[in-house]
């Protein structure tokens, strides 16, 4: 009974590499470099929406390859900002989400470009988080009390706000009201 189950056991292990092939591989060791974060405008229609702010790493081909890189990763950085500034990182669909493989695709050909061709296999994506440029309701819930108390005495100050609160909600402070005349020069 248990010669049939270990066999079983060893048959899985020694499968469970050619199921992993089909997803992306893990990098040798010593082959991956950390690039600094991105920060990219997301925009729509000319008008600026946010950032993206963008961690990722390069995927070399070899560790003499990566040991390259590392000694070109200011001018690959450089490369990056100018390239994300120039044309949008947004998804046609949805302009508040990054288009991952367009992306991947011109961040790995700018290295690509300065390091040469057979060295940069792949960019891979860490985190990719949008930040809106101006709170709103949704960004609200992300906020400390503190920032939502600032956050809704600005909009109360515009004149853009009720001044009722939801029961949890920090109110904004009232603006103190001063009954002491101007004080100016007297002669």
């Amino acid at each position: 009974m248990r010669l049939p189950i270990l066999t079983l056991v060893l048959a899985a292990c020694l499968a469970a590499p050619v199921f992993a092939e089909g997803a992306k591989s893990k990098p040798a060791p010593g082959t991956s470099v950390e690039m600094p974060f991105l920060i990219a405008p997301m925009s729509k229609d000319g008008k600026l929406l946010g950032y993206a702010y963008i961690s990722s790493k390069l995927v070399c081909a070899s560790q003499n390859a990566a040991i390259t890189v590392r000694e070109k990763l200011a001018f690959i950085q450089d490369a990056n900002v100018r390239d994300v500034y120039a044309v949008s990182v947004s998804r046609s669909d949805d302009p508040m989400k990054v288009d991952n493989d367009a992306l991947s695709q011109r961040l790995a050909d700018n290295a690509r470009r300065i390091v040469g061709a057979g060295k940069v296999v792949r960019v891979e994506f860490g985190q990719v988080q949008f930040a809106p440029l101006h709170p709103s309701e949704s960004t609200l819930n992300m906020m400390t009390s503190q920032e939502k108390a600032a956050a809704l005495a600005k909009t109360a100050a515009d004149g853009n706000a009720t001044t009722t609160t939801a029961p949890g909600q920090v109110p904004a402070p009232a603006a103190a009201a001063t009954s002491k005349p101007a004080s100016g020069p007297t002669h």
